[in-house]
């Protein structure tokens, strides 16, 4: 990131309020007017903060995020839950209660069977697209949903008995907020041509993207994946059954997941009794953060297959793969392992099952880093094992002469100590924007009649007509699991669905002496800024509330205190969230 100081003297200074907490401040938003019908959620929300802090007044940016339902839809909404008919009035409920649920889109209405090409396109479901085409290089999407917030697409059927038919997704889905995209039944049984995938959801934000039935019994079809969710945040890949019963199918995967953080991808099924495929892994998750790969049943009973992995999770910091029943039953195969595992920070590897039952396969480790002592059952007596430089060190020998800087290392003023903050001093803004999707708070009448578990997502999952192992599925469970985690040592903690939740976790911790504050600016991010007025509340307690990904707004609160001793040393925060502090 590229600093730049700022020291006009036309420009006002930076002022920072120091909370003695690792507590974190969110962005004010704008002031919208407040509805004057005195049923409303938002004028309930009002008076209950009056009732509870009537000491500091209620902040225009927690009002903004107080539900836009009148007392009407208020009631509707709340009826549907009771008589659990609310998925079916599902549309209506997120738009008209503001929340962040993905599209439902008409299949039947996207099928093509001609060459087409699509530009600037965007959220389009395609069933039984390009069905049984022959020639041509149609299907090509182009700028395809380029930087939209919430993206759900699907490809049911797509290229299916095509001979001769290329596709290509270049600038498909970059920059998005929330993509959720699923390639269900996508060139099965086809014939020649290639599919390539060059800038897919690269720099997307918690992209989850699915490939089932990927490719299945074609022939000579070619599948490249170039520049695949690079700098991505978070999200999960899956194939599924990809390149299963294929013949002469060659795959490669280059740059792929480069830089990108928390990213997960499981191969299942993949190329299963295949005949003659072609893999390659080039550059595949390198410099990513934890990157999570998992391959089971990779190559399974296949024949003559040729895999090779190079420069995989090159600089990586740390990451986890996995190879369980990787090329079991298979014949005349090779794989080739290059420069794998040269990881920043040391990650770990599972090789279980790898080449079991196997005949006449070659294996060729060459650059392998890592302490590695998990290959079980590794292909017995049937085949050709070559290690060549492979190394086993230690984290601080595998990680010598690496770069010492991640794209996803804490950002630079992201955390500092209090002992900085003085008048005049130039430090690093970060970028505390807000990332999340749009949405606003639930009425607490509707709130707490909505499943809110693990054990219940089943029906909270059927609420908003989605099922578990989908994009919103796994949002879902992953917030679910996050609130039921216990809470850390000195802190109490507690998820809460509406902002009269908030404010009786906040009283039973501070009192009713209390205030909310937020960050009122995010102006300088990415740049130096200098230090005006700064001024010490002097509190050691304090109420954190998060946010986390969810359909509508809840927040994870955290009280905790905090010990005044050597000031000099205590930890700050800045990040896009709220927290009560004591007057």
């Amino acid at each position: 990131m590229e600093k730049q100081k700022r020291k006009q003297s036309s420009s006002p200074p930076i002022v920072f309020f120091l909370l003695i907490l690792s507590s974190s401040l969110v962005p004010a938003l704008s002031t919208t007017s407040i509805s004057p019908n005195p049923l409303s959620p938002r004028a309930s929300v009002k008076r209950y903060w009056q009732s509870l802090l009537p000491n500091s007044p209620i902040p225009h940016f927690l009002l903004d995020k107080s539900s836009p339902l009148d007392h009407l839809h208020t009631a509707i909404f709340s009826n549907f839950i009771d008589k659990n008919s609310l998925s079916s009035h599902l549309s209506s409920f997120c738009q008209t209660a503001h929340l962040f649920c993905f599209p439902r889109q008409s299949l039947a209405s996207h099928g093509r069977t001609d060459n087409f090409d699509f530009k600037k396109y965007t959220e389009r479901n395609f069933s039984d697209y390009g069905t049984g085409a022959v020639g041509g290089t149609g299907g090509s999407f182009k700028n395809y949903s380029d930087s939209e917030n919430v993206v759900a697409q699907t490809f049911v059927r797509y290229s299916r008995d095509a001979t001769g038919h290329g596709d290509s997704f270049a600038h498909y889905s970059p920059d998005t907020n929330v993509f959720d995209g699923s390639f269900s039944g996508y060139g099965s049984g086809s014939v020649g041509k290639s599919s390539e995938f060059v800038n897919y959801a690269g720099d997307a934000n918690v992209p989850e993207l699915r490939f089932n039935v990927y490719s299945s019994d074609s022939t000579g079809r070619e599948q490249r994946f170039a520049s695949y969710s690079d700098n991505a945040n978070a999200g999960d890949q899956g194939f599924k059954s990809y390149g299963k019963r294929g013949n002469g199918v060659p795959s490669s995967f280059t740059s792929y997941g480069k830089d990108s953080n928390v990213m997960g991808s499981t191969f299942v099924a993949y190329g299963e009794s295949g005949n003659g495929a072609n893999d390659s892994f080039v550059s595949y998750a390198e410099s990513g953060n934890v990157p999570q790969n998992n391959f089971r049943s990779y190559g399974d009973s296949g024949n003559g297959a040729i895999e090779s992995f190079i420069k995989y999770r090159d600089s990586a910091n740390v990451g986890d793969d996995t190879f369980q029943s990787y090329g079991k039953g298979s014949n005349s195969g090779s794989a080739s392992f290059s420069n794998y595992g040269k990881s920043f920070n040391e990650g770990s590897d599972l090789f279980k099952g790898y080449g079991e039952g196997a005949n006449a396969q070659t294996v060729n480790f060459k650059g392998y880093a890592g302490d590695n002592t998990t290959f079980k059952d590794y292909v017995k007596k049937s085949a050709t094992i070559t290690f060549s430089q492979y190394t086993n060190s230690t984290p601080s020998e595998s990680s010598a002469g690496s770069p010492q800087t991640s794209k996803w290392a804490v950002e630079p003023g992201k955390f500092f100590r209090q002992k900085l903050l003085t008048r005049g001093a130039i430090l690093p803004m970060p970028d505390i924007r807000d990332s999340m999707p749009s949405r606003s708070f639930l009425p607490r009448s509707i709130a707490e009649k909505l499943p809110f578990s693990t054990e219940s997502l089943p029906r909270l999952a059927a609420v908003f007509s989605t099922v578990e192992d989908s994009g919103m599925g796994k949002v879902l469970r992953k917030t679910l699991k996050e609130c039921e985690r216990e809470p850390s040592k000195g802190e109490r903690r507690k998820c809460v669905t509406s902002i009269e939740g908030m404010m009786d976790f906040a009283v039973s911790i501070l009192g009713k002496k209390a205030s909310l504050k937020a960050t009122e600016s995010v102006n300088g991010w990415g740049r130096e800024v200098e230090l005006g007025e700064v001024r010490d509340l002097n509190v050691t307690e304090a109420v954190s509330c998060h946010q986390s990904l969810f359909p509508y707004l809840e927040k994870y609160v955290v009280g905790r205190g905090c010990n005044r001793l050597d000031l000099g040393q205590g930890w700050a925060s800045l990040g896009p969230d709220t927290v009560f502090i004591p007057i």
